[in-house]
């Protein structure tokens, strides 16, 4: 079948249209995307602004017809942390589904963590052993752990890169004082609940997946993403080290460009690397392998797996 998965993100919305079928990979056909920084339409009372909604509202109508023009069977809508924490996101729904059609689902940061896990174990497969997946996204960090698909331990933390930027980095290059409470806030969050991954000991495998941790790869020297999806990438933790201090000494355009890093991310990769390294240092893993599937990839694979329930049951 052809499925459409509208990806309303922290940072982007991204319409994935795939042709799938259960016991294969979901193959690519189109994708369309757009920078709606939606963590960053947020007003001081912690509300989505007008200016936000149309912008969400506008993407899901153009996505839909898009969707449509691809031949789509079905269209799976959803949205994560910039919705989910923002305190009007029933009226962000209500208006998106009133004028462009679209009723968006909002996955829990749990639930976030649990698709993301299922879509890196898809791809890892059994021999990756008991696996720990990190994704850093716009509004959160997502960690999950476990030697099933279905993760034993997963959550969330308001750690994502965008968050991060308009927080602290909002009114331009924050002081080193700054920094270290910056550091020490991401490091005692993440730390707060590490027992809960840790406890059963080391994982076989650790994995990072999504955009801020493939940009962090590639500046640490990680092969392009057009050599394509199947060339192993690893982020390791004492090359990011010491890329972050060169990091905060550039400017956006120096930053703009390294290797890959859009310009509408610049001001996202301090506090994305400074999260990274916090992770990798506190669960003590010297390395990370990306993983080109995420979030998307795992709701199509479960909405795969639903269906096929369905038809052996008839």
């Amino acid at each position: 079948m052809r499925l459409g998965v509208l990806d309303i993100g922290s940072n982007t919305g991204h319409l994935l249209v795939v042709d799938a079928h259960g016991g294969a990979a979901p193959l690519p056909a189109s994708s369309h995307k757009q920078p709606l920084r939606l963590a960053e339409h947020l007003d001081d009372d912690g509300a989505v602004t007008k200016k936000g909604i149309k912008a969400l509202t506008d993407f899901c109508a153009s996505a839909t017809q898009i969707a449509e023009d691809k031949g789509c069977e079905e269209m799976i809508g959803f949205a994560t942390s910039a919705v989910r924490d923002s305190v009007n996101s029933d009226e962000v729904l209500a208006h998106v589904e009133k004028h462009s059609g679209v009723t968006l689902e909002v996955l829990s940061g749990e639930d976030e963590a649990r698709l993301t896990f299922l879509a890196v174990r898809r791809w890892f497969g059994w021999s990756a052993g008991r696996l720990a997946v990190f994704d850093i996204g716009g509004g959160s960090l997502e960690i999950a752990g476990g030697a099933d698909e279905a993760p034993d331990v997963a959550w969330s933390l308001p750690l994502g890169a965008a968050r991060m930027a308009k927080a602290w980095f909002g009114g331009g290059r924050p002081s080193e004082d700054d920094v270290r409470a910056l550091r020490k806030q991401v490091r005692a969050e993440i730390a707060r609940d590490a027992g809960n991954l840790l406890r059963p000991g080391a994982p076989d495998k650790a994995a990072a997946t999504s955009k801020t941790f493939r940009s962090l790869a590639r500046i640490c020297g990680a092969a392009p993403s057009g050599d394509g999806p199947l060339v192993p990438r690893v982020l390791e933790l004492e090359t990011l080290s010491d890329w972050i201090p060169k990091l905060m000494d550039m400017s956006d355009d120096e930053l703009a460009d390294l290797p890959g890093v859009s310009p509408s991310r610049t001001h996202q990769i301090v506090p994305g690397a400074l999260v990274a390294e916090a992770c990798m240092d506190i669960f003590d893993l010297p390395a990370l392998e990306i993983c080109p599937w995420a979030l998307r990839e795992g709701v199509i694979l479960e909405r795969l797996d639903q269906i096929s329930v369905v038809v052996r049951l008839h």
